[in-house]
């Protein structure tokens, strides 16, 4: 069964014509090669690294043992220079030297390889009808995580944001970025919290499990897996119907900031949530990714900070929320 999304007071207002390509200066990229890459991944991720194929891409998390958050991925394999397979971890770069130093403790004796790969590639975001003209002639080019390749550079079709298209491009380092107008990092950055997908940052390290994200709703979990830290902690979430929080999208006055609190008027004693992502409105104020109670999200006022805090409206997911069991 599906929870069908949200759709009271979306205030935004979309412009009108939102087309180009930014560069990603903020994401950086780990590299896993060798023999064992997939394996090691396979026990590492929530994702099913196994069964990934060369056209597509996935989101993914890295979690402790207690099925918390420590990093999130877009996910891909490709074929280096010489022909071998390797997967690249695209990946908040602030939060990537922690995270590589952690995935390097379990290799152990695994025959992979990682590295920050950051310097070896470069990373831009394409949207609107840019997303075309890069994938001009691609079988798959409007299927989400669907990955297509040009010589050496690839692309991922990550969620419309706003019910804009949008695109990851890839490619190595010194290739010339994708043909399109500028697009301004800030339109960028709104995009991807209208996608309703927040990435792991410093402000929510370890704050949430995958599911107080929906990363199960757009593809990130594989309940059909095998074992890697936290699986029991997720695993059980799902199954035993005890997810009582989740993502939402909400509009306010006021400029959030990742990490900061969220009321409810029926409790103005205690948080009911947090900001995980957040960018301005082009059309006026902010928008926000914000994990809360699910209660909070049946009526009510939401404040931004404490009870008193800036009015905050609850918008419209872009997907349906996935039931637990």
């Amino acid at each position: 069964m599906i929870i069908e999304p949200m759709t009271t007071n979306p205030l935004s207002q979309l412009p009108q014509t939102i087309s180009g390509v930014t560069e990603l200066n903020h994401l950086g990229v780990i590299c896993a090669a060798g023999a064992d890459a997939t394996t090691f991944l396979q026990g590492q991720l929530t994702q099913d690294t196994a069964a990934l194929g060369l056209d597509e891409a996935r989101l993914a998390a890295f979690c402790n043992a207690k099925g918390r958050m420590q990093a999130s991925f877009v996910v891909f394999k490709r074929k280096s220079d010489d022909g071998v397979e390797e997967f690249l971890m695209v990946c908040s770069k602030d939060i990537l030297a922690q995270t590589l130093k952690r995935l390097s403790m379990f290799v152990m004796r695994a025959k992979v390889k990682l590295t920050n790969a950051s310097a070896d590639f470069v990373l831009y975001g394409v949207a609107g009808d840019a997303v075309d003209t890069i994938n001009s002639g691609a079988s798959r080019s409007g299927i989400c995580w669907s990955k297509n390749d040009f010589e050496g550079r690839n692309t991922v079709v990550l969620y419309p944001g706003a019910g804009i298209q949008r695109a990851l491009w890839c490619a190595p380092a010194g290739t010339p970025p994708p043909a399109g107008p500028v697009l301004p990092s800030s339109v960028w950055n709104w995009l991807e919290v209208r996608a309703g997908i927040a990435m792991v940052t410093p402000p929510i390290f370890e704050a949430f499990v995958p599911q107080m994200l929906n990363y199960e709703s757009v593809g990130g979990v594989s309940f059909k897996k095998g074992c890697y830290p936290g699986q029991e902690v997720v695993a059980r979430s799902q199954f035993r119907g005890t997810l009582k929080r989740r993502a939402y999208l909400v509009h306010g006055l006021a400029d959030p900031h990742v990490g900061q609190e969220v009321f409810h008027s029926s409790d103005a004693g205690q948080p009911c949530g947090i900001v995980a992502a957040s960018a301005a409105d082009p059309s006026g104020g902010f928008d926000a990714i914000v994990s809360m109670q699910t209660s909070a999200a049946q009526g009510g006022l939401l404040t931004l900070g404490s009870s008193v805090g800036t009015i905050l409206n609850l918008l419209a997911l872009p997907y349906p929320l996935l039931e637990d069991i």
